[in-house]
């Protein structure tokens, strides 16, 4: 059945008044619904559509931002560190550091070993430099100052393990082993 035959079946002018009004009525309800779901609708779903999408770029964007503040914090960071490496004094070895160290700090005669050791850093230019050493025999006051020469260095070397034991308690003297490193370009 077409809407042309239901047309010709029902003659409006049969109707009465009040059935041509509500004929009417629910032919203007019915226009107002698919106006509203055809047209309004869609339009306020796209609008919220592209709320969402603006919020989640606001996001994204915001993002960006912090990801390129700390990018930019680490490349100073990186090159400042760099210019400290290149800044160590010419002929600078980690084995000759903590000898020349423990002289400042008189306590050289009492190094009872120092093993030198280097390992390849993945994915980097860099060799970590470490040298392993025994100190026997030595007063705290000793042990603080050869530490704090090691840590205060301009030579950007660091104590990464440090072991200590009592040898003598009557006269405080201690035992130490410890770890100094250090990368190198």
């Amino acid at each position: 059945m077409t809407f042309e035959s239901i047309l010709k079946r029902v003659n409006l002018s049969k109707l009465s008044r009040r059935e041509k009004i509500i004929v009417a009525g629910g032919s203007g309800l019915l226009v107002v619904f698919l106006l509203i779901q055809l047209v309004i609708v869609p339009v306020f779903e796209r609008n919220a559509r592209l709320q969402r999408a603006v919020q989640s770029k606001t996001s994204v964007l915001a993002d960006m931002h912090r990801l390129k503040s700390e990018y930019d914090r680490l490349s100073s960071q990186a090159k400042q560190s760099e210019a400290r490496y290149t800044q160590r004094d010419k002929g600078f070895t980690l084995f000759s550091f903590p000898d020349q160290l423990a002289g400042q700090a008189r306590v050289k005669e009492r190094v009872s070993y120092m093993r030198p050791s280097k390992t390849e850093q993945k994915n980097s230019p860099l060799k970590l430099s470490r040298v392993e050493m025994k100190l026997e025999a030595v007063t705290l006051e000793q042990l603080t100052a050869f530490l704090h020469g090691v840590e205060t260095s301009k030579n950007m070397v660091s104590v990464s393990k440090l072991s200590i034991s009592r040898r003598d308690q009557k006269e405080g003297l201690l035992d130490a082993i410890l770890q100094v490193d250090t990368l190198e370009l």
